[in-house]
């Protein structure tokens, strides 16, 4: 009886390796012509891919427009060459495609918080509101644009620290762009004795010596307001986001230190207290 159950588990061994061995005399050039034709397929489209974005950063196209065309073109030749390989196989793509469609239309019900954050990063690399390099603020968080993703962009601070923030949170919102530049805004106070045209000038002096302030915009000085015990002047300057805070410090120094060697008086805080009907 065993021995009748082995020879049964053998025969259908020798059945399942007969046609195994039968398809691959018979499909091997097949085969083995489809693995190539995909291989060398999957090489012509990386270098279809970066030959489209090299060319299109060459005319001074937009570097994250550069990089998703060239994306573009080479999953559409990735898709061509596997059809092509299925179809040497004798494999029909056709119910294949609408396979695919139905499971997409699945897949993108589940994930429709994903695809929000694709068609708003489509949307930032067709319509461009700001590209790398610039310096954006949105959604209380400000820095410098390193990477744009069709799922993400990432902004990088002057501390390096790299801030990921998803695209549907970018479209619809509030968005200051400054390209490579970020305002800097300082404030002074003098004594109401000083000459204000003397403290313009020295402000402007401090400020002409520093090398990384932003050349086309000139810094603007001038009287803010009048404080309880000073003039107070506010000074305004364009300078590169990635230096944002060493320049802010550099000419905090500058200037306090050229109001001092004038001889003018940075007065403290002060309340004038009158006694009424004291004993």
């Amino acid at each position: 009886m065993n021995k009748n159950l082995v020879n049964d588990n053998l025969a259908q061994i020798q059945k399942v390796t007969d046609i195994v061995v039968e398809f691959l005399v018979a499909y091997s050039f097949q085969i083995v012509g489809a693995i190539l034709l995909f291989i060398i397929g999957a090489w012509i489209a990386g270098k279809i891919g970066n030959k489209v974005e090299r060319i299109m950063r060459g005319r001074d196209i937009d570097i994250t427009l550069s990089r998703f065309t060239g994306s573009i073109v080479k999953v559409m030749v990735l898709v061509l060459v596997t059809m092509i390989a299925l179809g040497n196989l004798g494999i029909s793509v056709t119910p294949l495609l609408a396979a695919l469609g139905a499971l997409g239309l699945g897949v993108g019900l589940a994930i429709q918080g994903m695809l929000s954050n694709y068609a708003a990063g489509f949307t930032i690399i067709i319509t461009r509101p700001f590209v790398v390099g610039d310096t954006i603020k949105v959604q209380g968080v400000a820095g410098l644009v390193d990477e744009v993703h069709l799922g993400y962009t990432i902004l990088i601070n002057e501390d390096n620290v790299r801030i990921q923030i998803p695209n549907r949170l970018v479209i619809g919102e509030i968005l200051h762009n400054s390209n490579n530049n970020s305002l800097i805004e300082l404030s002074i106070g003098v004594a109401y004795h000083s000459n204000t045209q003397q403290v313009i000038e020295l402000i402007q002096s401090a400020l002409s010596q520093l090398d990384d302030i932003e050349p086309t915009h000139t810094p603007i000085v001038g009287i803010d307001n009048f404080g309880d015990s000073s003039i107070n002047f506010g000074v305004r300057f364009w300078a590169p986001t990635t230096k944002h805070f060493e320049l802010r410090y550099a000419a905090n120094k500058l200037i306090h230190d050229a109001i001092v060697s004038a001889g003018i008086e940075i007065p403290f805080p002060q309340h004038e207290v009158t006694m009424l009907g004291g004993k």
